[in-house]
Order: C-alpha cells, then structure tokens, then sequence
C-alpha cells in the first residue's frame, strides 16, 4: 500500500506504519502514516477488511484530533484520513460522515487525493496478495472463529 501511494506522485511522503499513539493509557496504532507536501498535511490511512462502520469514523477520528495537536507541526494544514474498507457500506459511511464539521474542507482534498476506484482496486490487490502470503490452515481457523467455532 506504501508503494502504491508513493507511485502517485512525488507529494507523498512515508512517515510510519503502524504508528504508535497513548492517550491516557490506551495504546492504538495507525496503520499508516504519510504527509501530503502539496496539501501540506499528514495523511492518515485506517485499512479495514470488513465494511466501513460508524465505530471506524469514530476511530478515525480519536486519530485525527490526536495527529493534529502532536505530530502537526506550525505552518501545516489539519491532517486528512482516509479508511479504506474492503468492502463498501454507502449508507453508514453517509449518515456518520455527512454532518462533520470539515466537510468543505474534506471536499478540497478530494481533488488532490487518489479517486475512491484507485483506492478500492489497490485495497483489493492488497487484500488479494495479504490471503496468498497466509498458509491455508490460518485462514480456516480465522474463518472458524469468525462464525463461532474453534
């Protein structure tokens, strides 16, 4: 995904995968981390397997406002996140993003940032090469699990 993302164009710059944030004493991590030098942001990208849900927004956003009074230095605009999901859920993604404060602002990136097809056909190749690199008995005993079994 980091390759695919830097073979836009020159403006993305790799900061980190797997960044590690605390708030009070939580730990999380980012899946990814860029900065955008056109835009003149960071860039954080959440990659779900499973459809888009409002708990993804949320999370998103504990991340935004966290990347934005630590790691965004003076001069830069706010930072932008993209989650991408594997699989599309429009109705969740409308109703728990549509009446977000940085709506206008999320509009201006959308002309800069890769089209959502681009981004969903890579999601898909990377989900595609992530299953071919896993040894077939993991990926039945993640699919026991996911329905209850051991």
């Amino acid at each position: 995904m980091e390759t695919f993302l830097l073979e836009l164009g020159g403006d993305f710059a790799f900061v980190g995968r797997q960044k590690r944030l605390r708030i009070d004493n939580e730990w999380y991590r980012i899946d990814l981390l860029f900065f955008h030098r056109a835009l003149r942001c960071l860039v954080v990208i959440d990659l779900k397997v499973g459809k888009f849900t409002h708990a993804d927004a949320g999370q998103m956003l504990l991340y935004l406002g966290y990347a934005a009074e630590h790691w965004t230095r003076p001069g830069e605009n706010p930072p932008v996140g993209l989650v991408l999901c594997a699989e599309h859920n429009h109705a969740v993604a409308h109703y728990t993003l549509d009446r977000l404060s940085d709506k206008v602002l999320a509009a201006e990136y959308r002309l800069t940032l890769p089209d959502e097809n681009t981004l969903a056909a890579e999601l898909e190749r990377t989900q595609a090469e992530l299953e071919y690199r896993t040894p077939k008995n993991n990926r039945g005993a993640k699919k026991r699990r996911k329905r209850g079994g051991k």
